[in-house]
């Protein structure tokens, strides 16, 4: 794919781009027995409270249902187009397979209409192909991978993204995550071979204040601007923190703390993180 720059015929149209979707297969529709309809929250839980603050408005969407867990093996299955989802930054995939059933899966870069991917543990390890790491090739770039045999991809599911296979040790599998983390996961997880298309999706510039809200962005008001009881950085004459410390509206830190939970389970299967002392702060692996 690639980028397409406006001309600026306003200020709102000067500097901003948008995808060219040159990936996309010309003339497709969305399948409908995979599309379900998608209710707006506006970032509040069922008891009508805002849980998730700058949340609300935006186009109206429908769901596309993506097979995460890719199961039907032994059965090839056709790519009869390459479609928009407005639901994630990567482009999915509408396969059909030979008993006729139609699934959506995560679109690999260099997938195309009329390729044919399998999954299974037969399956060879070709471009947009799922099987088991164990049967995957050593340094081979994967992606929608999973955390536990069965239960569906998890990890690097957004467009661009790739995790490096790099050892395997009994029944573990090593991965180079994007962020720079290397993790173990089971070596019967699967994944699938290759990496996320639509990998120029951060270089769009949203360009207005307007398209941000399309998405269902509301604005983001900074706290100094607030009164007293609206945040703990409002108030006082002119701007002014009072001399407090960056907090959230809940008084906590917000100055870059640990968030990850000290006694998750799977802290054991980190092998290295992302920020450590020892190796520092890592680039992020491309």
């Amino acid at each position: 794919m690639g980028i397409r720059i406006y001309k600026p015929t306003s200020a709102g149209r000067r500097n901003a781009s948008v995808s060219d979707f040159k990936d996309l297969t010309k003339g497709y529709k969305p399948e409908r027995s995979l599309l379900r309809p998608k209710r707006k929250t506006g970032g509040r839980n069922n008891q009508g409270k805002i849980t998730s603050r700058h949340r609300g408005g935006g186009h109206k969407q429908m769901y596309r249902i993506v097979d995460f867990r890719r199961v039907k093996d032994g059965m090839v299955g056709m790519v009869e187009s390459v479609q928009y989802d407005p639901n994630r930054s990567a482009r999915i995939a509408l396969l059909k397979y030979a008993d006729g059933e139609k699934l959506y899966v995560i679109a690999p870069q260099g997938v195309k209409a009329g390729d044919r991917l399998e999954n299974g543990p037969d399956a060879s390890p070709t471009l947009g192909n799922c099987l088991p790491l164990k049967n995957i090739p050593l340094g081979t770039s994967v992606c929608c991978i999973e955390m536990r045999a069965g239960r569906g991809a998890v990890m690097c599911r957004s467009a661009g993204t790739q995790a490096t296979l790099q050892a395997r040790e009994a029944d573990w599998a090593q991965l180079l995550l994007p962020s720079g983390e290397v993790r173990r996961v089971p070596s019967a997880c699967r994944a699938t071979v290759g990496q996320v298309g639509n990998n120029d999706h951060m270089k769009v510039v949203i360009g207005k204040a307007g398209r941000a809200r399309w998405m269902g962005r509301r604005p983001h008001v900074r706290g100094t601007a607030m009164n007293p009881i609206d945040h703990p950085h409002g108030g006082g004459e002119g701007r002014t923190k009072g001399g407090r410390h960056p907090v959230s509206p809940q008084g906590k830190s917000a100055k870059g703390g640990a968030t990850r939970q000290r006694r998750k389970p799977s802290n054991s299967s980190i092998v290295r993180r992302r920020k450590s002392r020892r190796y520092g702060q890592l680039k992020l692996h491309k």
